[in-house]
């Protein structure tokens, strides 16, 4: 069981477990699955680096998902926000409850930091699961960006945020 993970839900099966050198690799190959876009080698290296803001997510023992963040300023404002980089999980378990389990874990975290001004992601605007989910967590939209995609289609994303 997923016990020996540091975070788990009471019934055992959803867990989450850190980021490593030793690692990486599924997290790069459930990104190429889930995601219709392809990471560079820094985001690789910049995930290593967050800490707790960087989780795999584990069902039943098996990865079968991750989310990844960054702390962002404002250059302007020098506000502080946490950027959702990816957050997903593959289809198969989806509608688990993992989602919402690595997006608590990245709530807790946040409020933690105690000096973070939102969090906040770009969904792709067709994405109807995703903007359903993250409006049912209290996202809003910010904006919309238009040709924000380079290499999908539709190009254009929603900017959805969460104030803290």
């Amino acid at each position: 069981p997923a016990t020996n993970m540091e975070n788990s839900k009471p019934n055992g099966k959803i867990a989450l477990g850190a980021l490593t050198q030793h690692n990486i690799k599924q997290l790069k190959l459930i990104n190429q699955v889930i995601f219709p876009v392809s990471y560079a080698e820094k985001f690789y290296k910049t995930v290593l680096e967050v800490g707790e803001y960087a989780k795999l997510a584990f069902f039943e023992d098996l990865i079968v998902g991750s989310v990844c963040c960054r702390v962002d300023v404002d250059s302007e404002t020098k506000e502080r926000k946490l950027y959702i980089m990816t957050l997903g999980c593959l289809a198969p378990y989806r509608r688990l409850g993992i989602g919402t389990y690595m997006l608590e874990h990245i709530l807790e975290q946040a409020k933690k930091d105690g000096n973070l001004k939102c969090i906040y992601l770009h969904v792709q605007i067709n994405n109807d699961s995703a903007m359903e989910f993250y409006k049912k967590h209290g996202f809003k939209v910010k904006e919309t960006k238009v040709g924000y995609y380079l290499k999908i289609t539709p190009a254009d994303a929603y900017v959805l945020e969460l104030e803290l």
